[in-house]
């Protein structure tokens, strides 16, 4: 019988490609706030239970005896302007996640042997050109203090014997999802730029190095702790947009000031947009994880074609 492998935010940009990368050699189960909308989104790939993402409930019995848990719940934190109930949502909606799941795992007779457990480089808070590496020390602002609150929560799962480990993940390159559609919908129309001074610190992955690293950070016992998910070459706002529009055919001439965009979006701006993380994935190359992109332009060559080839297609 497969391994079961239970994954939280399953419908997300990461959880969707997640569900069909182990679909076939483990069980999946898919817990969802919406079972309806999951069960068309990831039913072909996994088992759906509804969740309020809250409390431990019904679900819970599907941690016992399971492999693993992974949990991606996490409110969009690009999306708006940052009012106090958007804060408040992008915080509770990590951290009572996390609560629920390590409340069904105390619960849990056969308790699984791994839990991961979704985090961001934002843990770092704005750091400019300083090299980030897994145990430099945590940074300060919003997004910063919302991590280290998730992550802490892992001191629950280790005292019940479990092995866990946090994932950092950068900015991730995909085409169904995150920021990169975004970001290259202006150069289309031949807008395409950066915002701020272009000095800034991006820490980027590509999706398939995203679900490659969760995979074998789950399949690897020893492997425990924090672990930085970001590709090993990280580059500036303004390398990224000139080597998007070298990808795409065009220029990238348009500047946003950074005022400009805090007038707009506010502290997001500062804590999204305008923030430096200059992050290396010392502990996961010291492992002997390969990363299969691991020079951004590949990565949106690959990326971007498949776009373009399923558009031809479409």
């Amino acid at each position: 019988m497969a391994k079961r492998v239970v994954i939280a935010g399953a419908t997300g940009f990461i959880g969707r490609a997640l569900c069909r990368r182990l679909h076939g050699e483990y069980e999946i189960v898919a817990l969802s706030r919406d079972a309806k909308r999951a069960a068309a989104v990831v039913g072909e790939y996994a088992k759906v239970f509804e969740w309020d993402a809250r409390t431990a409930s019904t679900w819970a019995a599907q941690v016992d005896g399971a492999h693993a848990i992974i949990n991606l719940v996490g409110e969009n934190v690009a999306d708006g302007r940052w009012r106090q109930a958007k804060r408040d949502s992008i915080a509770q909606s990590r951290t009572n996640s996390a609560h629920a799941i390590v409340d069904a795992l105390v619960g849990a007779k056969n308790k699984p042997s791994v839990v991961i457990q979704g985090s961001a480089v934002g843990y770092y808070g704005s750091r400019d050109d300083e090299i980030l590496h897994d145990d430099s020390p945590g940074g300060s602002g919003f997004l910063a203090e919302v991590c280290r609150r998730v992550e802490a929560i892992g001191t629950r799962i280790d005292r019940v014997g479990v092995r866990y480990v946090a994932v950092r993940t950068g900015m991730v390159l995909g085409r169904e999802g995150g920021a990169l559609p975004k970001l290259a919908a202006p150069f289309r129309f031949f807008l395409g730029g950066y915002v701020g001074n272009g000095r800034q610190w991006l820490s980027w992955i590509s999706l398939d190095d995203q679900i490659e690293a969760i995979r074998f950070l789950m399949e690897n016992p020893d492997l425990r702790g924090a672990y930085n998910l970001a590709a090993p070459h990280p580059v500036t706002m303004k390398q990224f947009v000139g080597i998007l529009g070298q990808v795409l055919h065009r220029p990238a001439w348009t500047v946003v000031p950074g005022f400009a965009v805090r007038l707009v979006l506010g502290q997001m701006a500062d804590e999204v947009l305008l923030t430096s993380q200059r992050v290396i994935p010392k502990k996961l190359i010291d492992a002997g994880f390969q990363f299969r992109y691991p020079d951004l332009k590949a990565a949106l060559e690959t990326v971007l074609c498949q776009t373009e080839n399923d558009h031809e297609s479409g």
